[in-house]
């Protein structure tokens, strides 16, 4: 289904460079500040309730989103701050059990997300990565390109808008500085070109419908 012929060494294939949509994937990003961070199922966050213990420790939101507490039951977390949960802690509270109640939420430990690297690179794997990393962080993470790696085509798949989309990096342009280090997000996964990995490729563009690569948003 895709042409992915071209002379090693080469940039080539039905998937675009440079692409201005290939933005951030669907999922909540983790940021450097715990403040601003937006909750996310297996996020632990520790829940200190003024003056009531029964009511305070640590609690995970699971994979609803949600954080199960004593007396109040589940309390949605998923796509909040800390502050946001705090405020939605303290109105239940308030408005059941207690006057007035006095809640702090800290976020104790984030969910680790993990990033795919396969195709020509001297150690594949999938490693978790606490935040945003960049595409030669990433591959350095696999100890780099092996013998037979096409570092001008080098293609990362992410779920954007529902869609599973891809798109292609030239590994030479960025360590020259020609062209940006891209963002790498948690979930991404990253395929190195080589003469080994062509098979890898059509069996992930085969998952990747035509209109997600080219559809612009």
């Amino acid at each position: 289904m895709v042409a992915l012929a071209g002379c090693a060494g080469s940039r080539g294939g039905q998937v675009p460079y440079a692409r201005s949509d290939f933005v951030a994937p669907d999922l909540p990003r983790p940021t450097t500040s715990a403040d601003e961070h937006l909750l996310q199922a297996g996020d632990v966050v520790t829940i200190n309730v003024y003056q009531v213990e029964a009511l305070s420790g640590d609690r995970q939101v699971d994979l609803g989103g949600q954080v199960q507490m004593p007396l109040i039951g589940a309390v949605k977390a998923q796509g909040l701050r800390v502050a946001e949960l705090a405020t939605a802690l303290t109105s239940k509270l308030d408005a059941t059990y207690l006057r007035n109640p006095r809640v702090e939420v800290l976020l104790k430990a984030r969910q680790l997300r993990a990033v795919t690297i396969d195709g020509a690179v001297k150690q594949a794997g999938v490693y978790p990565v606490a935040g945003d990393i960049t595409l030669l962080q990433a591959i350095a993470l696999a100890r780099g390109p092996d013998a037979n790696a096409n570092i001008k085509r080098v293609v990362v798949f992410r779920q954007i808008a529902g869609q599973r989309q891809a798109a292609a990096f030239d590994l030479s342009t960025i360590r020259s500085g020609q062209d940006p280090d891209p963002a790498i997000h948690g979930d991404d996964v990253i395929v190195v070109d080589g003469s080994s990995s062509r098979q890898l490729f059509r069996d992930f563009l085969s998952s990747v419908p035509l209109l997600a690569i080219f559809r612009p948003f």
